[in-house]
């Protein structure tokens, strides 16, 4: 029974520990948020909630318009209702890097990011990302056919009936 108490006593210590390591220092997320910042990701997040105002828009507004000017109209107050969980995001996304990265390293990641190089980055990388998925989509569809072509010709000359 003590050896029992013993082992439990050891993995709740373990984790009580591992959770005290993994909050970041104050320095730590100093250099984060000043990184979020360099990075444009509050931008980037503000962006997400016209989307989400979009996608909610049909089933709350079930094609009446009466009640589309009203949803229209209230979406800039809205942007209050928003703004704790932007901020959420925004102290979610600074705790992530100043977890993963040394505060050196976040330094030396906003350099970067500071230099015309960084900058022509951050604003062309959605597009270069979105053009590289539709590629690699494109390309797995491509191979997809080829393989599925392949093994049922294998399989045919298997003898099985396909």
């Amino acid at each position: 029974m003590s050896g029992r108490l013993l082992i439990i006593a050891g993995v709740f210590l373990s984790l009580t520990c591992g959770a005290m390591a993994e909050a970041p220092s104050p320095e730590a997320l100093n250099a984060a948020r000043s990184l979020v910042t360099t990075l444009k990701l509050s931008d980037r997040y503000k962006a997400l909630l016209p989307a989400i105002l979009l996608s909610l828009k049909p089933a709350l507004v079930q094609d009446r318009p009466e009640i589309e000017r009203d949803y229209d109209a209230m979406t800039t107050v809205i942007a209050d209702v928003y703004t704790p969980f932007y901020k959420a995001m925004l102290d979610n996304a600074a705790t992530i890097y100043a977890k993963t990265f040394t505060i050196d390293e976040m330094h030396q990641i906003e350099a970067f990011y500071r230099l015309p190089v960084g900058q022509k980055f951050l604003q062309t990388s959605p597009a270069i990302v979105q053009q590289s998925t539709e590629a690699a989509q494109d390309i797995s569809r491509k191979a997809a056919e080829e393989i599925r072509s392949r093994l049922t010709e294998a399989l045919r000359q298997k003898g099985h009936k396909l």
